[in-house]
């Protein structure tokens, strides 16, 4: 080994810091080249929306206006008459300019389109958009989340937290679980067993993290317990990072029944016990089940000392028809994912 080959103190270290100052100056540069395309398009659709109230600009007034763009500025793409319509109605939508400064221009382009396209209620818009600049969803992540109507599901589940967990504690976890939990990817029929259906999810697991959530991760399926000499097995187990807390779901294919609630809270009590980190938060139980009554679910967990949740699930077949066929693929949604890792 020459001379040269032998690195002074500390160069790995400075070398580390060096890479992760790289990387952010360049999620830096790339936000604010988004952030100054997102706002120079908004300009560009006030202008032309502004013209069209005040001058009765046309539609024909559009495709000369692309077509002179484009002819000024062969090297730069998005001056087609579609994309100029969509600058409109982004202008529209959004007519206060520190709003897209200030959000909007956290999102791409092809996000901001995706949801003009799809979310026409202006608060199931925002919450979307909030959303997607929460937990990193690229277009098809969000796409998936739309068509799936995650706005209409998340929070919706049959819950105890108010009575069982800090209200702060509670508001997150309200807000982490579904109702119902869309399995559109697992291609079952209607009279799947249990053991099926946690096999199902365990081999499509990153399909099913993304249906949970951000911030679940794995921890194991069966996952054993042993309680005054007996051996206990739950169905499936996780942590959830935000929540700092282990969480245990409990699969069930036919309809919910009060025993349940019972069963999940004896197996919270053996994980706080067994498995929880003095500095956890408590264990929390989701029994996902087929069905349910929602009288009865609430009634079942009205005296439960540990926080639990019931929850409904939908297979493909459950879904709308006019949503079949329009989600992206398991093969688009894992490319999505792989993005964000990498």
């Amino acid at each position: 080994m020459s001379a040269t080959d032998i690195l002074p103190d500390g160069y790995s270290v400075f070398l580390s810091g060096l890479k992760v100052r790289v990387r952010e100056a360049q999620v830096r540069a790339a936000l604010s080249v988004n952030r100054e395309l997102i706002l120079l398009y908004w300009q560009i659709g006030r202008d032309i929306v502004q013209r069209q109230q005040e001058e009765g600009w046309g539609a024909k007034v559009i495709g000369r206006l692309s077509a002179d763009l484009r002819r000024e500025f062969p090297d730069i793409k998005g001056f087609s008459p579609r994309n100029l319509k969509y600058m409109s109605a982004f202008a529209r939508a959004y007519p206060d300019e520190a709003i897209v400064q200030e959000v909007l221009a956290q999102i791409t382009w092809y996000h901001t389109v995706t949801l003009l396209d799809k979310v026409k209620d202006p608060v199931q818009r925002e919450w979307y958009i909030r959303k997607t600049i929460t937990n990193g969803w690229s277009r098809n992540v969000l796409v998936h989340q739309i068509e799936s109507r995650l706005y209409e599901r998340e929070g919706r589940a049959v819950t105890n937290f108010p009575a069982t967990l800090p209200a702060e504690q509670s508001d997150l976890a309200i807000q982490t679980i579904k109702d119902p939990y869309i399995f559109d990817f697992l291609e079952m029929g209607e009279a799947v067993r249990e053991r099926e259906l946690e096999r199902g999810l365990i081999d499509h697991i990153r399909e099913f993290l993304l249906e949970l959530g951000v911030g679940f991760a794995f921890v194991g399926s069966q996952y054993h317990l042993a309680v005054g000499g007996q051996d206990y097995y739950l169905d499936l187990l996780f942590y959830h990072l935000r929540l700092r807390s282990f969480v245990v779901i409990d699969l069930k294919v036919g309809e919910f029944i009060p025993e349940y609630a019972g069963k999940m809270n004896f197996y919270l009590s053996a994980v706080d016990d067994l498995l929880a980190h003095p500095t956890d938060n408590p264990s929390i139980g989701i029994v996902l089940c087929k069905t349910k009554n929602h009288i009865i679910a609430e009634y079942a967990l009205k005296d439960m000392t540990k926080p639990i949740g019931v929850a409904g699930y939908a297979l493909t077949s459950s879904l709308p028809d006019e949503l079949i066929g329009t989600l992206p693929t398991v093969d688009e949604l894992e490319g999505e994912l792989g993005q964000r890792e990498e």
